[in-house]
């Protein structure tokens, strides 16, 4: 059976080398739900004598403080042989939890920070003055704070003067990579096409939680309408608990950002001017959240012949999920809510937005295909430019900047057929509107899905072409 710890050896290994040290240390893992944090930090627990795990109620209507501290107190209690602990206040709480990591290897977990400390203002403060008054006095104690809002931690805990200095690690845990998504068919994977592990991954992305649902014995259609279009799926319920848990009532309008970004990329004026809202001001700061949450990306340009970054920037739905809950589960919900089991006709449409995500999530693995350096490249993103009199508008998938003034020019392209000749004309375009400095060579990379037809092959138009199935391999 497969661990369903697997893909996160790199991120295990470097917090297990705080075992070695000879002071306390205080450590950050965030990122969004279902990344696999709480996994992560119970597989840590297991390099220690004695550990105990706290996690703060989600922020459901009713939810206050006291609750939380109580809930806290019946977990310690629950953990220890203390009984009958007062939570009335977080000083007394942490005292207490103290008492308890004096001596020895102790880690100490506290889940969902967020949820648990947001409703009390002084509760992070109380958390600082326990951890230089207490836990850091114990040399082995390692106290690890996690969380699903990282723009809440980042405020709060990262750039907080209270615990400047004291963070010794912030982890960030991203989508697990493709070649890591590949085993959770197994152990049929060798058997299973690149194309129907797509379908799968297209409405997952490399979400560990989501790619555990699967069963590697049905069909890519059969386990999509099993989790999406079913009352009782996973994936048909977790939207609302998403919104509801991490962004308590602002949802409705987190919501309508990311619904407007559901068709495409789009510029800041333009969501905006979708939600109906003011340039600037709290919605700018609910679009940074969403990037740091995991849910956008933001992806900026830059100048090819001075190879800096423009303010110009296109934020993006990076979230396979959300996308496909949005165009496909969302309108469908009465049907599914009558038992009416679906899967809606034509939602290939959206499969180019999805692969994109998948390829700009695992651009690592197409460096190494290509045979680039990391050391080598100045800068590699999305792409983009606009038109002006004298320059024609143009957007490239992703874009390779090398120091040795080669750019790789990738198009990112799902076919339902294999992929013919016709897009040598669209690639001519698009090179032609990029209009490179003077000295830059270019070379073009074709990313596909399924498959290529000979006379494009013969044509040797694209120095690399690449399977979507080399992604699933690469290591």
């Amino acid at each position: 059976m497969l661990d369903p710890f697997y893909g996160r050896e790199r991120e295990l290994g470097i917090l297990e080398e705080l075992l070695d040290s000879k002071i306390a240390r205080l450590v950050v893992v965030r990122g969004r739900r279902r990344i696999g944090k709480s996994r992560l930090a119970e597989k840590f627990a297991k390099s220690f004598s004695k550990h105990f795990i706290f996690v703060g109620l989600p922020p459901e209507k009713g939810m206050t403080d006291e609750i939380q501290r109580r809930h806290f107190a019946n977990e310690l209690e629950t953990q220890s042989r203390l009984r009958q602990l007062r939570f009335d206040d977080w000083d007394f709480l942490f005292s207490s939890l103290s008492q308890l990591t004096k001596k020895g290897q102790v880690l100490v977990i506290l889940d969902e920070i967020n949820w648990m400390g947001s409703l009390d203002a002084s509760f992070l403060g109380k958390l600082k003055t326990a951890w230089d008054l207490y836990f850091k006095k114990n040399p082995r104690l390692v106290l690890l704070l996690s969380g699903s809002m990282s723009a809440w931690i980042e405020k709060h805990i990262l750039r907080s003067t209270g615990f400047f200095g004291r963070i010794a690690l912030d982890i960030v845990l991203q989508e697990l990579p493709l070649h890591q998504c590949n085993h959770f068919w197994r152990p049929y994977e060798k058997n299973i096409a690149a194309a129907e592990k797509f379908k799968i991954l297209s409405v997952t992305g490399g979400i560990p939680l989501y790619l555990e649902s699967i069963n590697p014995k049905l069909s890519a259609e059969e386990n999509i309408r099993r989790l999406c279009f079913r009352k009782e799926g996973l994936l048909f319920l977790e939207f609302d608990r998403i919104f509801s848990e991490v962004f308590g009532a602002r949802a409705p309008v987190y919501k309508k950002i990311v619904t407007t970004l559901a068709h495409g990329s789009a510029d800041q004026a333009k969501i905006f001017e979708d939600i109906e809202a003011e340039k600037g001001g709290v919605y700018s700061e609910y679009l940074d959240e969403l990037v740091k949450t995991g849910y956008l990306t933001r992806d900026y340009t830059w100048s090819l012949k001075s190879g800096k970054f423009s303010k110009l920037s296109l934020y993006r739905l990076c979230d396979n999920y959300l996308r496909f809950y949005l165009r496909y589960i969302e309108p469908n919900k009465p049907s599914i809510l009558q038992n009416r089991d679906l899967l809606p006709p034509g939602w290939t449409s959206i499969m180019g937005l999805q692969f994109e995500n998948l390829v700009l999530n695992n651009r690592q693995s197409i460096q190494r295909i290509l045979g680039i350096n990391p050391a080598e490249i100045k800068i590699d993103n999305p792409y983009f430019q606009r038109g002006t009199r004298n320059k024609s508008g143009v957007q490239i998938d992703y874009l390779i900047q090398t120091r040795f003034n080669v750019v790789y020019v990738c198009e990112i392209k799902f076919h339902r057929d294999p992929i013919g000749i016709d897009i040598i004309q669209e690639m001519r375009k698009k090179l032609k509107a990029l209009k490179l400095p003077r000295g830059y060579s270019a070379r073009l990379v074709l990313i596909h899905v399924n498959g290529v037809k000979k006379e494009l092959e013969e044509q040797e138009f694209f120095s690399h072409i690449i399977d979507f199935s080399q992604l699933l391999k690469t290591n």
